[in-house]
């Protein structure tokens, strides 16, 4: 049986009709190898899983497939984490120590304080590689005008992961690129917006290449998820973090070709967990698995 990976990749703050209006050729190459839906965030509005439309927010809900009454990360100073909702990479190492797992990010604490890497309050567990912080590196990335610096940022991220993954193809690996979202608070509807979800696809593709080359040489069975973290404020759209419709409604790409219905009936970022535990058949612990508040889009054999 083919090794089963995957790739969760995350391009900050890109509204659904946005990715759905602005040509991204590598994303419709990957879809069109499995397939595109709207999604949402946020919880459940009025209800107690409801959850603002901030980035740190999300990302936590899509690392514990839980929302943010259980995972506790409210706003993007992530001070208080529950880490007794485990993350997707505590999971696989609990169900198997040798997956090997890797992070690209142009934000330090996804990993040092969402994913808890090494800390004992989230286990102990810590990723095997990682390439972060770049962000804390202004001799090497001088801040910049117009975001120039997380522009860079995010071409080095792309290319050390479209490398490390064509060269060593992890396990489970997670990319982040933000210089979207920086854009949209800048400039909002725009046409300086557009050409950052165009270039944040240019950055994409190379990592795409990698997977397929990896396919087409060992016969890898490869996830690819691709997703956002929110949309954004109907006027303008520089602000997000409400409960409007625009703010709540992202999207998610797959190449896989066993979604189930879930996937079409707008699934929350919470369903991403649940379904790549299924790609890759790992066996969670009772206790986690039934604190979830997702459940997967792919019934795969």
């Amino acid at each position: 049986m083919a090794t089963r990976k995957t790739l969760f990749v995350l391009l900050d703050g890109i509204p659904a009709d946005v990715i759905e209006r602005v040509e991204t050729p590598n994303l419709d190459l990957i879809s069109g190898e499995g397939g595109y839906t709207r999604a949402y965030v946020g919880g459940e509005v009025g209800g107690d899983s409801e959850s603002p439309t901030v980035s740190a927010v999300s990302y936590q809900s899509l690392l514990t497939g839980t929302w943010a009454n259980k995972h506790n990360v409210w706003n993007n100073r992530v001070s208080n984490p529950d880490y007794g909702y485990w993350g997707i990479f505590r999971i696989a190492k609990a169900h198997d120590p040798s997956l090997h797992t890797a992070l690209f990010s142009t934000w330090e604490d996804n990993r040092t304080r969402l994913i808890g890497d090494g800390l004992d309050a989230a286990g102990g567990m810590k990723l095997d590689h990682y390439v972060d912080g770049m962000e804390n590196d202004q001799k090497r990335f001088p801040i910049a005008p117009d975001s120039g610096n997380i522009k860079n940022i995010d071409t080095f991220v792309a290319s050390q992961a479209a490398e490390y993954i064509a060269a060593h193809g992890p396990d489970l690996t997670w990319v982040y690129l933000q210089y979207t979202d920086d854009m949209g608070h800048r400039y909002g509807e725009s046409t300086e917006f557009d050409a950052a979800v165009r270039f944040a696809d240019d950055l994409l593709g190379d990592i795409w290449q990698s997977i397929q080359a990896r396919q087409a040489k060992s016969g890898e069975n490869w996830l690819v998820v691709v997703t956002t973290d929110h949309g954004r404020k109907e006027k303008g759209g520089k602000g997000h973090g409400g409960q409007s419709s625009r703010e709540r409604t992202t999207w998610i790409v797959t190449n896989s070709t066993c979604r189930n219905d879930r996937y079409y009936k707008m699934p929350g970022i919470v369903d991403i967990l649940p379904s790549i535990v299924e790609h890759m058949k790992i066996t969670m612990p009772e206790e986690i698995r039934r604190h979830l508040d997702g459940a997967s889009f792919l019934d795969c054999p």
